[in-house]
């Protein structure tokens, strides 16, 4: 590992960003007020063509909420965010920031309602074994298929190795209610130096137990550790193909999130350097989510950009 390396220099060295004109057309449309719909189908268009190729299934997008966060915490407020995400056509979600004053029973019916799915959650582990029971009671409530870790952070591998312990526990405890249990990558889990030459993906990879736990490979963060790392500079899609193919745990879930490649920062879907096409040639999962932690001009627009983009995508 090269942990001394300037990963965000050598790219803007070595990377053209080939969308660039596309997004600087997004900014200027958007300040005309340009209709939501009518932006994402020029995400769409302007990036991905119909070539007979595959596909991502429809019934397999998803978008994580937290994408739209300020809308659900502010105006419009939760339920007419979820309406307009079923509206623009996704059939399921991924669960964050709780229920929004709900139970679980409550929450479902709501989704029931607006033909919505909540297919999966990102749940930190559980303090107790009551919390865990909580947390898998109200999956099942809400016809979930997917529970999934976070976020971990830490600069000592005996956390890690603890951490991959309970989280094996709580498979096996979400696995007999016929879910499965997963892991969230960031991008410190591929540059953190925990010694003798380990990172924390080393050390995860090693101890959680591949029959019970899966990995949700957040593209970006993949892309941006092989950047920061300076493995993945030239190559950050091979990079992350290498850290899928590695893995002893299958890949069952992607959060396809876009990346800028003049400041690193996060982009809307079709608008960044990331060659998502390449990616899902190489490895399908079940579940392809659409994040961006700063949408690029609302988070209506950029769920809408994301779900158009990879219902238009042909790789």
């Amino acid at each position: 590992m090269c942990y001394g390396h300037d990963g965000e220099a050598a790219l803007r060295r070595s990377v053209v960003d080939r969308r660039s004109l596309l997004r600087g057309s997004l900014t200027a449309l958007a300040g005309a007020g340009l209709a939501s719909s009518a932006l994402g189908a020029t995400a769409a268009t302007a990036t991905t063509r119909s070539t007979g190729r595959p596909h991502v299934p429809p019934g397999l997008i998803s978008i994580q909420l937290w994408t739209v966060r300020d809308a659900l915490w502010g105006s419009p407020g939760y339920d007419a965010t979820l309406t307009h995400l079923a509206r623009i056509g996704y059939p399921k979600v991924e669960l964050a920031l709780g229920y929004f004053g709900r139970t679980a029973a409550q929450l479902r019916r709501f989704l029931d309602d607006i033909g919505i799915r909540a297919s999966s959650s990102h749940d930190g582990i559980s303090e107790d074994a009551a919390s865990l029971d909580q947390k898998i009671r109200n999956a099942v409530t809400l016809g979930q298929s997917y529970l999934v870790v976070p976020y971990l952070y830490s600069e000592r591998e005996d956390d890690w190795k603890r951490w991959a312990e309970q989280m094996n526990v709580e498979a096996a405890a979400a696995a007999k209610a016929g879910l499965r249990y997963g892991y969230h990558n960031h991008a410190h889990e591929f540059t953190i130096d925990l010694g003798r030459g380990k990172r924390p993906w080393d050390v995860l990879t090693a101890e959680l137990d591949p029959k019970l736990v899966h990995l949700e490979i957040d593209i970006y963060w993949a892309v941006t550790g092989g950047i920061n790392s300076g493995d993945g500079v030239t190559d950050p899609e091979g990079f992350t193909l290498d850290v899928i193919r590695s893995a002893p745990q299958r890949v069952l879930q992607y959060h396809v999130k876009d990346r800028h490649a003049s400041d690193g920062d996060m982009a809307d879907l079709g608008t960044g350097m990331i060659d998502f096409g390449r990616i899902f040639r190489a490895h399908s999962v079940q579940e392809y989510i659409v994040e961006n932690d700063t949408p690029d001009v609302t988070p209506q627009q950029t769920a809408e950009v994301g779900y158009r983009y990879l219902r238009n995508l042909r790789f």
